[in-house]
Order: structure tokens, then C-alpha cells, then sequence
């Protein structure tokens, strides 16, 4: 008898314990969480390297287009509607007494169009050509504390400080030399933008737009 009531305890005992088993709850899983498809990972095999981004004017070789073009990316990287911190406008960044000289009084309609700008820089570069002619005759060619003079380069810097600037640099043999207001000389500008074909632009006596 006590056998028998063993044998049933230890039958029962199992019986609770496998009912638990029986007993299952169901578990929703959200659909973004089901992986219908391998998924794979992208890791580096290799230390990743990160290089620098540099900037740097399109080349467009020596001619006039070059040359006016690596001019703006360095005034203003060529952007028409820019306005420098000391009031210099769009992308040949003009003072307001340099447009005057040109022909150029509004200084709104000059920074909201585009033509002009290119008009305006044309007939300035003309301007400092004709102002700047003999010393064009008489120094290109030489050599003014290592750097070729070039007619280019001679109207960049006419660009940069004006013509009367440009030739006591060029008659002082280098010894005077003025810098904008962010440190750039007219001796930079010589070295910057040697070398570009400008005999596109034709000497003019006080031209206007």
C-alpha cells in the first residue's frame, strides 16, 4: 500500500511539473525586427584614412579666361554676389571709387548683375593697360626680386593696390611694396598671375562701361 501511494505522489508530481510545459504564451515580434533575408555587416578590413579636402581654382589655362577667372577665385573663389567684410563687391571684389572710374555709380544693381561685373573688370583692366603702358614696355621681361615680370602679373597687382601703386613697386625695384587690409602684396600678385596671355584686353584711355 505505502508503495502504490509513493508510486501515485511521484506520478502526480510529474504530471504538475509537465503542465507548466503545456502552457505556452504567445510573443508578437514587431515587423521591423523580422529578418526575412540574410542581413550582411560592412565594417573596415583596413584603418580608414581621411584625406583633406583641398580647393583650388579650375584651371583654364593662360589665355584671358584663365586668367580672370583664377583672378575672381582668389578675390572671392568667383562668386557675383559676395560682399567682403571691408565693403569690396561681388566676384572681382570692386571698391565703390574703383566702379565710379569705370562708369559705375549703383553699387546694388552692379552686386545683383552678373554682366556688368564681367563688363566693369574688362574695362578696368583696359583702364590700368593704358595708365601702366610704358612701364609695361620697359619692365616685362625682367627680373624684380626673383620673379619674371609679366604684363599679367603687372595687372593683377593693379588689381590689387591700383596702377599708381603697381609702378613705384616697379621703379623702386621691388623696395616698395603695399599690402591689402588681409595681408596680400602686390609682390604675391606678380608671382600669383605670371605668365596668362591678356593682349585680349586693348589699352584704353578713361573708359567707361
Amino acid at each position: 500500500m505505502r508503495r502504490c501511494v509513493i508510486s501515485f505522489c511521484t506520478l502526480l508530481t510529474l504530471l504538475i511539473l509537465m503542465s507548466f510545459n503545456l502552457v505556452k504564451e504567445s510573443v508578437q515580434v514587431p515587423e521591423h525586427l523580422i529578418v526575412e533575408c540574410p542581413d550582411y555587416a560592412i565594417y573596415p578590413k583596413k584603418q580608414a584614412v581621411f584625406a583633406g579636402v583641398m580647393v583650388a581654382p579650375p584651371f583654364l589655362g593662360s589665355s584671358y579666361i584663365g586668367f580672370k577667372e583664377a583672378l575672381a577665385f582668389k578675390e572671392s573663389q568667383g562668386n557675383y554676389f559676395t560682399t567682403n567684410t571691408l565693403g569690396y563687391l561681388g566676384k572681382y571684389q570692386f571698391g565703390i571709387g574703383t566702379l565710379q572710374l569705370v562708369g559705375v555709380y549703383n553699387a546694388t544693381q552692379f552686386l545683383n548683375d552678373p554682366v556688368l561685373q564681367e563688363k566693369a573688370f574688362y574695362t578696368n583692366l583696359a583702364r590700368n593697360k593704358w595708365i601702366l603702358r610704358r612701364d609695361i614696355e620697359r619692365f616685362v621681361g625682367k627680373q624684380i626680386k626673383g620673379v619674371k615680370v609679366t604684363e599679367s602679373g603687372m595687372l593683377a597687382a593693379a588689381h590689387l593696390a591700383g596702377p599708381g601703386n603697381v609702378k613705384k613697386y616697379l621703379r623702386s625695384w621691388g623696395r616698395y611694396d603695399v599690402m591689402d587690409d588681409y595681408g596680400t602684396s602686390m609682390a604675391k600678385y606678380m608671382r600669383k598671375f605670371s605668365g596668362y596671355d591678356v593682349s585680349y584686353v586693348a589699352p584704353k584711355r578713361n573708359p567707361k562701361v
